[in-house]
């Protein structure tokens, strides 16, 4: 295993002969795939890997200067493909992931076949004529909480994220992933995220693009999937599911699962 696959965990899985790589968004790790994966195993090679500075990482790996923007993400996930010889795959990114994805597709189309994200945005924070959820002084408070009392501030984040009380499973497994980061990487991390704006780019993008979103999530408001289905410039298509939460996958694999499949064997018709 080379020194890129080691640092990021990568495990290839299945017995297929197309690619599909898993991508996880903040706070969690490959594991939030874990109801997906054994749908997949049959008919494809399933690339799962860690973001660098998830708790599951090397902290001492963690650039803060080159992951505090979505590009150095992007890198990581090119020299992935290109160790495993990948020259086509579907990309399923959640969150922050669907957007490193598509900064990827820019730069290596032919590497990316189609993405499919699922909770995703360009900006969280609002803007004039765009709704992202989030106003400066929301995020201030937020990383002011976050700053103060990191494992706290957890325990408040998870039940919100996820859409639950702190006793369902789906909330203890992402407190669980999120407890596992260092705080002053979770802290960039999220900084990074949450000040990040990629709506210049959606243009830019020439990969067909699934888009995947729950009708409640706390950090993605319905009318952002709308936005980027108007501002893509593939061809792309949404789906809302009837969810509730960020990590649908997570909190409601039952409902999730069939709609990911779905868009992982169906292409968009041109």
């Amino acid at each position: 295993m080379g020194v890129v696959e080691e640092a990021h965990n990568v495990k290839v899985v299945g017995s297929g002969t197309r690619f599909i790589v898993l991508a996880h968004g903040f706070g969690t790790d490959q594991s939030v795939w874990k109801h997906l994966v054994p749908h997949l195993t049959d008919e494809f090679r399933v690339v799962l890997y860690d973001n660098m500075g998830a708790g599951t990482t090397n902290p001492d790996y963690f650039d803060f200067e080159r992951y505090s923007t979505l590009q150095g993400y992007a890198y990581d996930l090119l020299a992935i493909l290109e160790d495993l010889h990948v020259s086509s795959c579907i990309f399923l990114g959640h969150s922050v992931s669907a957007m490193i994805g598509t900064v990827a597709s820019i730069s290596r189309p032919d590497l990316i076949a189609k993405i499919i994200m699922v909770s995703a945005s360009p900006r969280y924070l609002n803007d004039a004529e765009y709704f992202g959820g989030f106003e400066q002084e929301d995020l201030d408070q937020l990383f002011d909480a976050m700053g103060a009392n990191y494992k706290a501030w957890c325990s408040g984040f998870a039940p919100m994220a996820v859409g639950g009380d702190m006793e369902s499973v789906a909330v203890q497994e992402f407190s669980r992933t999120l407890f596992n980061m260092r705080p002053d990487i979770a802290f960039s991390v999220l900084q990074t995220i949450f000040q990040s704006d990629m709506r210049q780019i959606l243009s830019l993008v020439t990969v067909p693009c699934h888009i995947i979103q729950s009708k409640k999530d706390l950090a993605v408001p319905v009318v952002v999937a709308e936005y980027l289905h108007q501002h893509l410039g593939s061809n792309s298509i949404v789906e809302v599911m009837s969810t509730e939460g960020h990590l649908p996958q997570l909190s409601s694999p039952d409902i999730v699962i069939p709609v990911l499949l779905k868009h992982i064997h169906h292409d968009i018709a041109a």
